[in-house]
Order: structure tokens, then C-alpha cells, then sequence
């Protein structure tokens, strides 16, 4: 499991002093750099053989400012060719958010999906949640 603690900001809040919706989405996304560094250790972007599929995200509680959150990532599932993301926000010692990102080993010059090379599958098996 990886971890990520993030300090709101104040222009992250909306009319209703809560973080904006949009702003979990992209603490999910920093949260998966180290994810994406077992693609690419050094990470020049440009060697990175991974897109996003799909990503979904679930608010269970209200996220305020004046607190920092903890981001839990971890691997729910591998397959042969993608694989799913999970991560769990957390505020005050308690659930905010869950999301999911599936992500997808690419091949950018035949420009389709290819299997996650074995060294990667390795790394990320190490990281697979442990059902609850």
C-alpha cells in the first residue's frame, strides 16, 4: 500500500466551505505516481506505457478544510493487460472518499493495449489490497 497526505487549500473549497468535488479526483491522481514509477522509475512522462480507462470515484463524507487527508492506494485487481487502482481518502480518521482508476498497459507506436510485462506485474502483486 502506498500512502499520500495532502493539505487542503483553501481555493480547493466550494460555496459550502467543503473541498470541491473535482479536487478528489486529482489527489486520486497524484496518489498513483507511485503506481506509475514502477512503469517508469526515473518517470520522464514520455516513457510511460500506461493510460487511464476509466476512473470512478465514490464521496462517502463530507472533506473540510483545516485537516490534512491521507490518500490509502493499493491494487485491487490485475489482469493481463490492465489493472485497478484503489484508493481511500482519509480525514479525521475516517473514510471520505473511495476510488477506482483502471489503468492499461499500452503500446503507443501499434497504438492498442499490451500485456503488463512481468517485472511490473511482480511489483504491483506486491501491492494488492487484501479483501476486507
Amino acid at each position: 500500500m502506498f500512502s499520500l497526505t495532502v493539505s487542503p487549500r483553501f481555493y480547493e473549497t466550494d460555496a459550502f466551505g467543503h473541498i470541491n468535488n473535482t479536487v478528489m479526483t486529482g489527489w486520486f491522481e497524484t496518489a498513483r505516481e507511485p503506481v506509475l514509477r514502477i512503469f517508469s522509475p526515473a518517470f520522464p512522462i514520455r516513457g510511460l506505457t500506461l493510460i487511464l480507462a476509466r476512473i470512478e470515484v465514490d464521496f462517502v463524507a463530507q472533506t473540510y478544510y483545516g485537516a490534512e487527508v491521507t490518500i490509502r492506494t493499493s491494487i485491487e485487481k490485475l489482469g493481463t493487460k490492465s489493472f485497478t487502482v484503489l484508493h481511500e481518502a482519509w480525514q479525521k480518521d475516517r473514510v471520505v472518499a473511495r476510488g477506482k482508476a483502471v489503468m492499461v498497459a499500452f503500446d503507443f507506436d501499434a497504438q492498442q493495449s499490451a500485456p503488463v510485462p512481468e517485472a511490473q506485474r511482480a511489483e504491483l502483486q506486491k501491492h494488492l489490497a487484501v479483501p476486507a
